[in-house]
C-alpha cells in the first residue's frame, strides 16, 4: 500500500458565526477559495496537477449548496479540469475528507489531492438544512421511541453521567481560551493562519472568538443554555451545566490540507510534514451522540499498534467541555498533551471546516514540541466519530 503524506495545511482565522462577525461579509465559496488558493501558493504546486478536491460542509443549503466545493475550486482560479466533491459527516466532515484523500492515495486512485472544509454559520445558520423537516422518518421514531435530542442535551447527559461539575467545565473552558490567547501572543498560530481581507477592506488575521480575559469566575455568571421544561421532565438527572461559555461558539471559517503520495511529493519537490499513519471511524449511541470518540480512539490506536502514552499530542474537538473531560477520564490521556494551543471552545467550531482545522493545528503542535505521533478525534451528530493518527516527518 502506498504512503499518504501531508504536504501542508492552512486555515483562516475563526470569525463569530453571527451577522456582524469578522467573516460574515464573505461568501462561503470565496472563504473556501481563499484557503485553496493559499495552499497551492504556499507549496508552489500547479493546481492543474490536483486529482481532486474533497471538501466538507455541513449546512449544504443556500450559499453552501450545489456541491459548494466545485464552486470554491473555480473561484480560486483553478483550471476547470480540477474536480471537487462535497461530503457531510457532520462536524467531522473535513476530517473525513482527509481520510478519503489519504485512502485514495493509498489505493493508487490519487497522487495529489486537497482535503478541505468550510462553514459560514453566520450566513447558513445551524440546522437550516432540516428546518421544518423530519430528517429521521418513522423507522428511527420506532427504534428510538423516546426521541433523539439536540447536541446540547447530549452534552448535559455526558456531564451528568461522568459527574462533571459546572466548576470543572468552566475551568476547562477558561484554560482553552488562555492556551489559545498565549498561542497567538507567542506566534504559534502564524504559520497555519492565512489572513482574510473582506470586501469592505477589513483585515482579519486573528481568531475573533478567543477571549484572553476569560476566567472561571466570569464563566460562572452565564446561565444554562439548554434548560427547558420539556427536557427537565424527561431527564431529571440533568443539573443543567452547559452554557455558551463552556461550549464552542458559532463560527465562520475554512481550512485546507494538501496530501500526496510519497512518490508524487518527491517528484514535485515537496517536503512532507507528516504522514497519515492510521484512520478509523466509529458509530455509537445517537442519543448520547458525542461519545463516539471513545470507540473511535480505541479503534485507531489498535490499528496503529500504539498505546495512549505513545501519542505526543492530541486534538479532541471541544464541541462541549464535558466531551473532552469524559474522554480524558476514560482514556487516561495526559491533559497537558490535549489541545495544547487551545481548542474549539476558544478557537471556534466552523462545522465543516473543523476537521481540517484541527489537523492544521495538530501538525503545528508536533513541530513546535518535537513530538512524533499525533491523534485527532471529533464527535459528530448521529453518534459518529472520526479518529486519525499522524506521524511527524523531519
Amino acid at each position: 500500500m502506498r504512503e499518504a503524506v501531508i504536504v501542508d495545511a492552512v486555515r483562516t482565522p475563526s470569525g463569530r458565526g453571527k451577522p456582524g462577525g469578522a467573516l460574515s461579509g464573505v461568501h462561503p465559496v470565496d472563504l473556501h477559495a481563499l484557503v485553496l488558493r493559499a495552499i497551492v501558493d504556499r507549496t508552489g504546486v500547479d493546481p492543474a496537477a490536483l486529482d481532486d478536491v474533497v471538501a466538507g460542509a455541513v449546512g449544504q443549503i443556500g450559499e453552501q449548496s450545489g456541491n459548494t466545493a466545485r464552486w470554491a475550486v473555480l473561484a480560486a482560479g483553478f483550471p476547470e479540469s480540477v474536480p471537487a466533491v462535497t461530503i457531510d459527516r457532520q462536524c467531522g466532515s473535513s476530517q473525513q475528507a482527509i481520510h478519503f484523500a489519504a485512502q485514495g492515495i493509498q489505493s493508487g486512485a490519487y497522487d495529489l489531492v486537497i482535503a478541505s472544509g468550510v462553514e459560514s454559520m453566520s450566513r447558513v445558520t445551524i440546522g437550516s438544512q432540516t428546518a421544518g423537516q423530519d430528517p429521521y422518518g418513522p423507522g428511527i421514531a420506532s427504534r428510538y421511541p423516546g426521541g433523539l435530542v439536540p447536541q446540547g442535551i447530549s452534552a448535559e447527559l455526558i456531564a451528568a453521567r461522568w459527574d462533571l461539575s459546572r466548576e470543572a467545565l468552566d475551568a476547562f473552558a477558561a484554560e482553552s481560551h488562555l492556551r489559545a490567547a498565549s498561542s497567538w501572543d507567542d506566534g504559534r498560530f502564524e504559520a497555519e493562519v492565512v489572513t482574510v481581507t473582506t470586501g469592505d477592506g477589513r483585515v482579519v488575521d486573528r481568531d475573533e472568538t478567543v477571549r484572553a480575559g476569560t476566567s472561571p469566575d466570569r464563566l460562572a455568571q452565564l446561565p444554562a443554555a439548554f434548560e427547558d421544561t420539556m427536557w427537565t421532565e424527561r431527564f431529571p438527572e440533568i443539573d443543567w451545566r452547559i452554557t455558551a461559555g463552556n461550549a464552542s461558539p458559532l463560527s465562520d471559517g475554512a481550512s485546507a490540507v494538501m496530501l500526496a503520495s510519497a512518490e508524487a511529493a518527491e517528484r514535485l519537490g515537496l517536503r512532507p510534514r507528516a504522514r497519515v499513519h492510521s484512520v478509523a471511524v466509529a458509530g455509537d449511541d445517537p442519543v448520547t451522540m458525542l461519545m463516539g470518540i471513545l470507540p473511535a480512539t480505541r479503534k485507531v490506536l489498535e490499528r496503529a499498534g500504539l498505546g495512549i502514552d505513545d501519542i505526543d499530542a492530541f486534538e479532541v474537538n471541544e464541541a462541549f467541555a464535558p466531551v473532552v473531560l469524559a474522554w480524558l477520564a476514560e482514556t487516561g490521556a495526559d491533559a497537558a498533551r490535549v489541545n495544547v494551543n487551545g481548542g474549539a471552545t476558544a478557537i471556534g467550531h466552523p462545522l465543516g471546516a473543523s476537521g481540517a482545522r484541527l489537523m492544521t493545528t495538530l501538525i503545528g503542535v508536533l513541530e513546535q514540541t518535537g513530538g512524533r505521533f499525533g491523534l485527532q478525534t471529533m464527535c459528530e451528530a448521529g453518534g459518529l466519530a472520526n479518529a486519525t493518527i499522524i506521524e511527524r516527518l523531519d
